[in-house]
């Protein structure tokens, strides 16, 4: 996109992060970080309820509110983004690389898009109100192709 994201750099692994802001590496930072990578897009609740049934090394799993606390403090090392897909909690994904999500309100499938499809939206909202579009944050909603044509074959 022609307006860049904060999202763009790549962040230094999870202990570099952690080390260089005076933090400890824990187990469960890193099991969050693992299942937020593992379930590609997921909300805390869907976090903590993998964490549950992978028991880490001490049998146990951190409770939601420690899970919605290193969600957070990872996104401020900027190893995770969170967007809004509409009501409910924010999902979650690794920052690996600036995307947008289509969601579709039927099935609930998420896909990651790449921003340059906004391009010419992102350059003319810079144009007319000086605004800049953060990729990161930017959710579609409508309906996928597989729910449309089932729809047209239900209902011709």
């Amino acid at each position: 996109m022609s307006e860049h994201s904060p999202h763009e750099e790549p962040a230094p692994p999870l202990a570099v992060q952690l080390r260089s802001r005076g933090l400890r590496l824990t187990s469960q930072r890193q099991r969050v970080l693992a299942a937020v990578s593992a379930l590609e897009h997921g909300t805390p609740e869907e976090i903590g309820a993998r964490l549950r049934t992978e028991a880490g090394p001490d049998g146990t799993a951190p409770d939601t509110s420690t899970v919605y606390r290193t969600l957070e403090l990872l996104e401020r090392l900027g190893l995770v983004w969170h967007t809004h897909l509409g009501k409910g909690a924010p999902v979650y994904h690794a920052a690996e690389h600036p995307h947008l999500h289509v969601f579709c309100q039927v099935c609930g499938a998420i896909s990651s898009v790449d921003p340059t499809l906004l391009d010419g939206a992102a350059e003319r909202l810079a144009a007319d109100l000086g605004f800049t579009v953060d990729v990161g944050h930017v959710a579609l909603s409508g309906t996928c192709r597989a729910c449309a044509e089932k729809a047209r074959t239900e209902h011709p």
